[in-house]
């Protein structure tokens, strides 16, 4: 469980971490909303100035297209304003999925066979140990396992491998409890 535990936490830095770099990334998108904003402005005034220049007798219609010409360039830098903020947030939206991607497939990668794998012989074991006899292949299970874990056991009378012999119930109980613990599974 605690390396459930480790690779939920991984994988949830992983995904923070990702998200912070892409908004800071996003804060390159910043000069183009001032330049979008600008322009989006600029071409507003000079389209004003432009409609008032043609109210001019005589000459306003001459006044006018220039300040019309400037009024589309600054719709142009407007426009380029916009594109600088789709190509950031672009840029953010890639960096940011395979700042995500590639950790998370790493801890995956890592955790899921041995995960895969646990789960596989606990359900064995969990069958095993409800079937008929099963208790008694688990007390031999035990019995060849690591020695640690009977050492902390108070040995009936003639050992373990004695006990189990003999068909003794609580010792087959105690040493399939040990097998089952041993995998991480509750007797």
């Amino acid at each position: 469980m605690l390396f459930d535990l480790i690779a939920a936490a991984l994988i949830a830095v992983a995904v923070w971490a990702a998200l912070v770099v892409r908004e800071t990334i996003m804060l390159l998108a910043e000069p183009g909303r001032k330049v979008e904003s600008s322009g989006d402005s600029l071409a507003e005034e000079l389209g004003n100035a432009g409609d008032a220049a043609s109210d001019v007798p005589l000459i306003g219609g001459v006044l006018k297209k220039p300040l019309q010409s400037a009024a589309d360039a600054s719709a142009g830098f407007a426009d380029a304003g916009v594109s600088l903020q789709e190509t950031v947030s672009q840029v953010a939206n890639v960096i940011t999925t395979a700042l995500i991607v590639i950790p998370v497939l790493f801890v995956l990668l890592l955790w899921l066979p041995p995960r895969l794998l646990w789960i596989r012989r606990s359900s064995t074991l969990r069958r095993l140990a409800e079937a008929p006899g099963g208790g008694d292949l688990l007390a031999l299970r035990a019995l060849t396992g690591p020695p640690g874990a009977l050492a902390k056991l108070p040995a009936p009378p003639g050992g373990w491998a004695e006990a189990w012999r003999r068909g003794d119930p609580q010792a087959i109980t105690d040493l399939s409890r040990v097998a089952l613990k041993h995998i991480g599974l509750r007797p």
